[in-house]
Parts: structure tokens; sequence; C-alpha cells
């Protein structure tokens, strides 16, 4: 068996958006083996109950425990705001969500104290970017809009077409009239669309909650002590719960190379 240190980072998404996650990690700790898990099959996340994510969250958890991995990144907002206390209250190994990453970095950048946070409908009525930016700082105004649109969109590789530019126009007006000067892009599929959603906002400052989420990944392992002691380049395994090549060809979007994702049954 592994020795702890050498074991994988697990990364789990509802689906292929959790990759700009696993890009970054990889990019920040090029030593590190990951094992991704996209849950294909019950794909979005985002309009479904929090007792429901819960439960796919920890059936996902016992596939990471089966493959030995030494912590487990959510890359997934949606089960990050609703399943991230339980699962670190079940787990012994360090277990992250990206809300809090991307909170700090949001407070980090911010003049003004006038954040916006956009996500899917789950994560937005959630109100956990909300609560974690107030808990870190009371004095801070949060403005928040959900985009369900966008990770259509990205899928479809609709990245800066005009009805792209259309629906940006539409969602973020609001936020835009409340005098941002930070936006959290709360889902893993909105970075693709940061030029989009950047040039509609203007000067506006846009946190990628992935490089964040990579960053803060090292600074546990360091503090851990859980660093690989390999010297070599890492390696990436992919698994879904359903449609293996479907994914493997969406996720040249994200990882910009390509990849074989195998089929894992929960």
């Amino acid at each position: 068996m592994k020795s702890l240190k050498n074991r994988p980072i697990g990364i789990f998404d509802s689906g292929v958006g959790g990759l700009t996650v696993a890009r970054s990690v990889r990019k920040e700790l090029p030593d590190e083996d990951i094992i991704y898990f996209g849950d294909t099959a019950r794909v979005p996340y985002g309009n479904k109950s929090k007792d429901t994510i819960i439960r796919f969250s920890r059936e996902i958890m016992s596939f990471m425990m089966d493959m030995n991995v030494k912590m487990v990144v959510i890359a997934c907002n949606t089960a990050s705001s609703l399943s991230l206390a339980s699962l670190k209250r079940y787990y012994s190994i360090p277990v992250v969500g990206v809300i809090n990453p991307g909170v700090e970095e949001a407070l980090r950048l911010s003049k003004s104290g006038r954040i916006g946070v956009i996500g899917t409908s789950s994560t937005v009525s959630s109100g956990t970017y909300g609560k974690e930016l107030k808990r870190n700082d009371p004095s801070c105004k949060v403005f928040s809009k959900s985009c369900p649109l966008f990770v259509p969109l990205v899928e479809n590789r609709f990245f800066s077409s005009p009805v792209t530019r259309q629906v940006a126009g539409m969602y973020l007006k609001d936020l835009k009239k409340k005098k941002i000067d930070t936006l959290i892009l709360g889902c893993t599929h909105y970075p693709i669309l940061k030029t989009v959603i950047g040039k509609t906002m203007g000067s506006t400052k846009l946190v990628d909650s992935s490089l964040a989420v990579a960053k803060y990944v090292k600074k546990i392992l360091e503090k851990d002590d859980l660093k690989t002691l390999s010297k070599k380049k890492g390696k990436t395994r992919y698994y879904v719960s359903d449609d293996p090549k479907g994914f493997s060809k969406v996720a040249g979007i994200f990882l910009k190379e390509k990849i074989k994702a195998n089929k894992a049954n929960l």
C-alpha cells in the first residue's frame, strides 16, 4: 500500500466543470497524482435537494476512500455549499470545498466591500457564499445572481457567441447597477466564460475559485505534511458514473488535451 504522502488527491464534481479545479491543482502541484470523479449520470446538481446532494457526495466519498486518496476536494459549488460540513464530520482525511478559498480571495481583492456572486440556483439560494463573506467581514455587502444558462452554453461550446454575450448582459446588468468591484465566479464552468463576463462587467475583478482552491490545497498538504515524496510528474485518472466517451469529448474544453475516462460504479 502506498504511504499516505504518496497517495493521490481526490477531486469530484457533478460532471465536467470541476476539471477547471483539477487543471489548476495539477498546475500548482505537478508532482501529485489526482483521481477525478464526475457524476455524469446524475448531473446537474444545481436543482436537487440538500439531502440528495449529501447522499450523492457520501457515495462518491466512499469511492474515493476505496481509491486510497489522502484528501478530497469538492470541486462542485453546489456540493460544497450543501455537503461539505457533513463530509468533514464523517471522514478523517482533509476535505475541502471551493467556497472558502473563493471567499478569502474576494475579500483580499475587494476595495469597496461590495462583492457579487454568480452561480447555479442551488448555490445562490443556499446563501453559503454570502454567509461566509459576512462571517469573515461583517461590513461587506453581498449581491447574488443565479445564471443557469451559463453551464449549457459552456458545454455546447458557445464561449463567446452573440447569444452568450446577450445572456451575460441580461444576467449581469443588475450586478453592474450595484457597483460591485469584485465578482465571484461561483460555478466551475464559469471561468470558461471569463472573457465574456469580464467584458460585460468592465473593471470588476473576477475571482476564479479554481485558482484559489489550488493554492489552498497546497497549503493544507504542507500544513498536514502530506505532500508527495515523488519527484516524477503526477498522473491524473478520470472516472465517471456514465458515458466515459461523452465525458472525454467535453473534457477537452476544460483541459485542452485529450483524456480517456473510465466508468466507475458507486
